[in-house]
């Protein structure tokens, strides 16, 4: 990398940086800084779950696959739009009719807060470890770009991430998802035609990828672990509390609706523009292996964008994955306010809890950035991602969901799925091929995770309608439900205003720097120039409309 790209880098960062701190006064009281008082525009929830869950593993997870199995990448990713569809009709709106806000209030409410604190603890737990492989690919993609050691990576943005995450709340990660989102569209944008026209254009990609380039499905990611997998990102990004955030912190269901389907949208056309990269440079480069593969998109980035370009790329890249990082802190820290301490210390005032948010959101990212210096130990960032889907997906995530529409269900019933499913995926995983000389394949392995929990819940269901009884639990969950005022803050339309300015001016500047970036680009000026004033037009509109 030239001084030109490092410089852009340090510009995108403190324009992120900026960005997301100018929300520093924003978060006053829980509902403004964990929920961004309770009426957050749609499309920027929309957005930000997209980006929270895209970019955990596009880069470097997901084209670390497009790279070595072509089409099958993108196939897996479809499994997503299916899950948007299915959450846009159904469960988005039912998470905002419960009128909590943190998934572990509604367990609160509707099973107790026993089963509650235990599900806490384990979603504390195995959240330490989803943030630590989010965090690591970030500094991967530092590493293949800089050279800069991944050690020194991870500590670095570990800390930027926790700061601005801690003094901005939601607002602040919002905010930045948002900006991030735009970015990186409009880079990607000038990376797939420059690839294609890197190696001789389409036909010479298709003519020279390997044979089995662009089938669906492969020995290793098939038909039964598409299916699987389907299911697991149904229940995670339905169930997930990082992302049940995103439908209880819109005003309406109808909003709530709107942000599953714009989820949705964007995963029935992204892939096929995101996954082309790697893909590309497996037939300019076929010689990366092992955890080579993983730096497979900015190797490609790297051979085909103009100067400047790279360092902007880079830039929208760490922190659209570290996205993924500071939407788990907030709710993981949100959690531990507003559902453990709060708790123990119920008299304790909003500006109170306010501040052990923040203290949370610090010891939170510590730990993080420890996780993440040891995922290498554990086989690559693609084994810790499916690893941690397979065994937890199910088991954590879809018993609270079925509680979400059940009648019957019980704390005790809930509770003793996600323990049992864990239990069972983590002896096949850890102690099958010990004792049973039984390795599961990844197909197996991902049907086991998801496949207990549905047995075991429809085997609780079935019970409990032959032995049918008044289900006081549920009784007193609706009626609390039903006597909840949603009060939204008078200052939610001003910081929905502001909030949409601070995005208006960061993608406009963005769109400048672009456009000045045109004037220097040896290849592609024209379309970098076309794409700057496109970026720069689209922020001085949004600008323009938030100041009406």
């Amino acid at each position: 990398m030239n001084n030109i790209d490092i410089g852009i880098i340090v510009l995108f960062t403190l324009l992120v940086f900026i960005c997301g701190m100018s929300f520093s006064k924003a978060g006053k009281n829980m509902k403004s800084y964990f929920s961004a008082g309770g009426a957050l525009p749609w499309w920027m929830s929309g957005l930000s779950l997209f980006m929270s869950f895209f970019s955990a593993g596009t880069f470097v997870v997901w084209g670390a696959i497009a790279y070595e199995s072509g089409w099958v990448a993108i196939s897996i990713q479809w499994t997503m739009c299916i899950a948007g569809i299915i959450i846009g009709l159904f469960i988005a709106p039912k998470w905002q009719k419960t009128k909590a806000m943190t998934a572990a209030e509604f367990i609160t409410d509707r099973l107790g807060y026993r089963t509650q604190k235990i599900y806490t603890y384990l979603f504390l737990l195995i959240s330490i470890f989803t943030m630590g492989a989010f965090l690591y690919p970030v500094a991967k993609i530092v590493e293949v770009s800089t050279g800069i050691p991944i050690n020194v990576s991870i500590i670095s943005i570990g800390i930027l991430i926790l700061l601005y995450t801690s003094v901005g709340g939601l607002w602040a990660v919002i905010v930045t998802d948002v900006l991030q989102f735009v970015v990186l569209t409009a880079v990607v944008l000038i990376v797939v035609p420059l690839s294609f026209d890197k190696i001789g254009g389409v036909d010479a990609f298709i003519s020279k990828a390997p044979d089995t380039f662009f089938q669906f499905v492969n020995e290793e990611y098939s038909p039964l672990f598409l299916v699987a997998f389907g299911l697991y990102n149904l229940f995670f990004i339905a169930g997930n509390w990082a992302y049940v955030q995103r439908y209880t912190s819109v005003a309406t269901p109808k909003d709530a609706k709107k942000v599953g389907w714009l989820f949705a949208g964007l995963y029935a056309v992204s892939p096929l523009i995101w996954m082309l990269p790697p893909m590309i440079y497996r037939v300019l480069n076929p010689e990366l292996s092992g955890l080579a593969n993983e730096g497979a998109y900015l190797l490609m980035c790297k051979e085909v964008l103009p100067v400047g370009m790279l360092g902007l790329m880079l830039g929208g890249m760490i922190f659209a994955t570290s996205s993924s990082v500071n939407t788990t802190l907030n709710i993981s820290a949100g959690v531990l306010a507003n559902d453990v301490y709060k708790h123990f210390r119920p008299n304790t005032t909003d500006e109170g809890l306010v501040k052990i948010g923040k203290l949370a959101t610090i010891i939170l990212g510590i730990i993080t950035i420890l996780i993440a210096l040891f995922v290498p130990y554990f086989g690559g960032i693609v084994e810790v991602v499916m690893t941690l889907a397979a065994l937890t997906g199910g088991a954590m995530f879809l018993p609270p969901l079925w509680a979400l529409f059940s009648k019957k269900q019980t704390g005790a019933s809930i509770l003793s799925v996600t323990l049992i499913s864990l239990t069972i995926n983590a002896f096949f995983k850890f102690l099958g091929p010990t004792l049973l000389d039984l390795k599961l394949d990844r197909a197996s392995e991902m049907g086991l995770g998801v496949g207990v929990p549905i047995v075991l819940l429809l085997c609780y269901e079935f019970y409990l309608t032959v032995n049918y009884s008044e289900n006081k639990q549920y009784e007193a969950y609706t009626a609390q439900v039903a006597g909840k005022l949603v009060i939204v803050e008078d200052t939610t339309s001003t910081d929905n205003k502001r909030g949409t300015r601070v995005i208006g001016i960061g993608i406009a500047v963005t769109g400048l720097i672009i456009l000045i970036l045109s004037f220097i680009a040896a290849t592609g000026a024209i379309l970098v120039g076309i794409m700057g004033v496109v970026v720069a037009s689209l922020g001085s509109l949004i600008t323009y409309k938030s100041l009406k």
